[in-house]
C-alpha cells in the first residue's frame, strides 16, 4: 500500500518537477505539463467499475501512446486500470492500495519522461 505523500516524494524527486494542481487536485508538473495527479474517482466512474472501483486513493499518471497505455492495464491490473472517460488520453490510473512502490516509482518516472522536454530526458537518463 501507498500513499499521498509517497507520490510526492516520487515526484519531486525529478528534476525540475514541481507541485501545483489540475482541475482541483493535486498535482505535479514538469515545465507546466502535468505527468502525475490525483484523480479521485467520479459517481460514473465508480458505476463503470462496479466492485473493481478502488476505495483508496487515485492517481493518474501520462503514458507515451495507447499501446502501452493497453499493455499496463493488461499486465499490472487491478492497480493499473482506465475508464471510459480515459478512452483517447494517453494516461492510466493506478489504485495507490494495490500499487508496488517500485512500479509507482517507475510509472511516475516514466510519465515525467513522457512530459518532459528532451534534453532533461537525456540528461536524466544519462546519470
Amino acid at each position: 500500500m501507498t500513499a499521498l505523500p509517497e507520490v510526492e516524494r516520487i515526484a519531486l524527486e525529478l528534476p525540475e518537477a514541481e507541485e501545483g494542481t489540475w482541475f482541483g487536485q493535486r498535482a505535479w508538473n514538469i515545465k507546466g505539463k502535468t505527468f502525475v495527479w490525483e484523480r479521485p474517482l467520479r459517481q460514473r466512474d465508480e458505476d463503470e467499475l462496479g466492485d473493481a472501483a478502488p476505495d483508496g486513493v487515485v492517481i493518474g499518471v501520462r503514458v507515451p501512446d495507447e499501446l502501452i497505455k493497453q499493455v499496463l492495464v493488461e499486465n499490472e491490473g487491478p492497480a493499473v486500470f482506465t475508464i471510459d472517460h480515459f478512452e483517447g488520453f494517453n494516461a492510466v490510473l493506478i489504485d495507490l492500495d494495490r500499487i508496488e512502490e517500485d512500479l509507482l516509482g517507475d510509472l511516475i518516472a516514466d510519465a515525467w519522461r513522457t512530459m518532459a522536454p528532451a534534453r532533461f530526458v537525456e540528461d536524466f537518463d544519462s546519470n
